[in-house]
């Protein structure tokens, strides 16, 4: 299996609904480093999984749309909880909508948000 990550990084605001959430109920900021991983069993013609120029630029605009934002004001997102488990969806779904520009023959594709050195969380789909 080849894979191939790219990374970027996005800040956001947003709150938490449920008593879960403790103090993140309350509107506040979060930080995420975000890797984007893709995998297949096979490269494309080129001899490429993905375009990794290209693909760092797709990943680049899927968070420049969530970045700088405050999340509970986004209409895409009203009603939703934006845990990192969620947000790592929505980024991977974001990206696989854009996967034919990224060359290649990728197969699957892995989100991880990394919130802190010692927390993640991620969302796996197939392309």
């Amino acid at each position: 299996m080849f894979t191939v990550t790219v990374r970027d990084h996005m800040m956001i605001a947003h709150s938490l609904r449920g008593e879960v959430f403790g103090p993140a109920q309350r509107l506040h900021g979060a930080t995420y480093v975000v890797d984007a991983t893709f995998s297949g069993p096979e490269l494309g013609p080129d001899g490429i999984l993905v375009d990794i120029g290209r693909a760092t630029e797709v990943l680049h605009e899927v968070l420049g749309a969530l970045t700088y934002r405050n999340l509970d004001d986004e209409p895409e997102l009203a009603g939703v909880n934006t845990s990192t488990e969620v947000l790592a969806r929505v980024v991977a779904d974001r990206i696989a909508g854009r996967i034919g520009e990224l060359g290649g023959d990728a197969r699957r594709l892995q989100v991880t948000l990394r919130e802190s050195h010692v927390a993640w969380a991620g969302y796996e789909r197939s392309l």
